[in-house]
């Protein structure tokens, strides 16, 4: 089994070959649900509800960090957020464990805050659309 810290991952705007996220202190994942229907019939004797699977959602993904006015993919996430284009996304995991998510979004919000006991942060919301991926790397 690998298992291993997080310390490493990463989360980069426009996929594979686009621009890491500089200074993440968190970064979620897609939240895949599925939606459900259902189908209990009058005629049912056995007391229970019945369901089928329906749509399927990936969620949205959330990360937070560091704010650096001069960090490509911060700056990245921010042109993003300004044209709501669908964008590649992808977040790396150490590669002990040899996987990665891929998905497509748009960059739904970016906050930032500056308190008296911390240094100035930021946090996204990424609305995932269609199907995320976690795939095995090499």
């Amino acid at each position: 089994m690998a298992v291993a810290a997080a310390k490493g991952t990463k989360f980069v705007v426009g996929g594979a070959s686009g621009n890491t996220v500089g200074h993440c202190s968190s970064i979620g994942s897609p939240q895949v649900s599925t939606d459900e229907i259902e189908t209990t019939a009058l005629d049912n004797e056995s007391g229970w509800k019945e369901f089928i699977a329906s749509f399927k959602d990936g969620g949205e993904v959330s990360i937070e960090g560091f704010l650096d006015g001069e960090d490509a993919g911060q700056l990245a996430m921010i042109e993003a957020l300004n044209s709501g284009e669908i964008t590649d996304f992808a977040i790396n995991f150490p590669d002990k464990i040899k996987v990665k998510w891929t998905f497509k979004g748009f960059v739904k919000a970016f906050n930032t805050s500056a308190e008296t006991t911390d240094a100035v942060k930021f946090s996204a919301t990424i609305r995932v659309s269609g199907k995320p991926t976690l795939d095995k790397t090499a």
